[in-house]
């Protein structure tokens, strides 16, 4: 069936090492040294447990912030860009890095923006790329593919009306825009060009953003939002049957504890599980509102994002990921995004928790090894690179099939952070292939 265009225009991944079902119901239910449960039991534990916490948390500030700064971007943060290309819907993630990525002596003929919400990004290599033939955006969330395709369409119009001879320079640029899932790449693409799925053309570029727009999580009838009351949905398409009040009131138990563990990697699941359970023979949970409170009674620390709110922020993921089959497609989509590059075409991953990350830093390292996908990491070459043209990729790993420019993520500057508090824990990976 052909793909709906406008010309412009049940995931269950069990990570290595986790243990089966059958393990989780005879894991004891805590362990001094792995989990740490939000419950305080008696004042002497509560004043040691604060003396501790005041001792060795500037030690941890100190190393986190060691740690950031080995990542941090060292390009040269760019506020009037942001102020361009950022909405009332969303403000883009790393976008001066991203277009770094795509910024090189090969022209970028071809893009591929697979997570278009708010179109920030697109805008921004539009504008960057003059070049630029074709454009194929992709958002599995048509509210938000309607808002992009607008600020693409005024785009292109204020570009057709613009100076005469810089038209001339510019040419062409067809821009598509498709309501679908970015693991059905293969299939869009073919719809638009068939060169371009059959590996014998390919794309220059290719974007996922895997983070939620302000447009989601401010609408609380999405069911996203920790602080705003809304149904239990959380379904990126809302053409899909699963909900998260499904899961909450029908799974098994052991399931929805092992997708608290494994997709929230909240300590306190086990406790979080039963009462989950437990609420089921009064009605069960059916509303946002309803699991928040139900998080608060668990956890009995005040608010902040080191009491409840951080706990619920961890269980509100696990449910969307769960919801949305979202490690398994983001694993399927990183090997047909990379089949689509054309040679020395590139693909860049934004990516916003460690369960992410640690997917696309594997399958990249996978994808570049070919058939020695057995070889250690060390086997590969890792090269420091001093490359005035391309000073944030320093370190590369180079395989068979293609190079990893970021042995390590790049993440937000500073001056990002403190214009976006949403963007601090995006991490930016990207591949090119050979």
């Amino acid at each position: 069936m052909a793909t709906a265009a406008r010309r412009l225009v049940p995931f269950h991944l069990r990570p290595p090492g986790a243990r089966p079902l059958a393990a989780v119901a005879a894991a004891p239910h805590s362990r001094k040294r792995d989990a740490v449960s939000c419950k305080s039991t008696g004042k002497t534990r509560a004043k040691n447990k604060a003396k501790d916490t005041t001792m060795w948390r500037p030690q941890r500030r100190e190393l986190e912030e060691h740690l950031k700064r080995r990542t941090r971007s060292a390009g040269a943060f760019d506020p009037g860009l942001y102020r361009r290309h950022s909405h009332s819907h969303h403000v883009p993630v790393l976008l001066g890095e991203v277009l770094a990525a795509f910024r090189r002596p090969l022209p970028l003929r071809s893009f591929v923006d697979c997570t278009l919400g708010a179109a920030g990004h697109s805008l921004a290599m539009m504008e960057a790329h003059p070049e630029m033939e074709l454009h194929v955006g992709m958002d599995v969330d048509p509210s938000a593919l309607e808002i992009g395709q607008r600020h693409i369409e005024a785009f292109l119009v204020s570009r057709a009306t613009g100076e005469g001879g810089e038209d001339a320079l510019q040419g062409t640029l067809r821009a598509y825009t498709h309501v679908k899932n970015f693991k059905y790449i293969k299939h869009v693409l073919g719809g638009v060009d068939e060169s371009l799925a059959d590996g014998s053309s390919g794309v220059d570029g290719i974007l996922i953003d895997l983070g939620m727009s302000s447009m989601q999580v401010n609408r609380s009838d999405r069911g996203f939002s920790v602080l705003n009351d809304g149904p239990l949905d959380m379904r990126m398409d809302p053409k899909a049957t699963l909900t998260a009040e499904d899961i909450l009131n029908s799974w098994p138990e052991l399931e929805v504890g092992r997708i608290l563990r494994d997709y929230g990697e909240e300590s306190n699941w086990q406790s979080l599980q039963r009462r989950i359970v437990k609420e089921r023979k009064t009605g069960g949970l059916h509303s946002t509102g309803e699991l928040v409170k139900l998080i608060q009674r668990t956890c009995t620390i005040s608010g902040g994002r080191q009491g409840w709110i951080k706990t619920a922020t961890r269980v509100f993921q696990a449910l969307r990921i769960a919801v949305n089959d979202e490690l398994q497609t983001l694993e399927d989509a990183l090997h047909s995004c990379f089949d689509c590059l054309a040679p020395d075409g590139r693909l860049a991953v934004i990516s916003f928790h460690s369960l992410e990350d640690r997917i696309v830093k594997q399958t990249f390292l996978e994808l570049i090894r070919g058939d020695e996908a057995e070889d250690d990491e060390e086997d590969l070459v890792c090269a420091d690179i001093d490359d005035e043209d391309e000073p944030w990729f320093k370190q590369r790993v180079q395989g068979t099939n293609g190079t990893v420019l970021t042995k390590r993520p790049t993440t937000p500057s500073q001056e990002e952070e403190k214009l976006n508090q949403r963007c601090r824990s995006a991490k930016l990976r990207v591949i090119q292939k050979a």
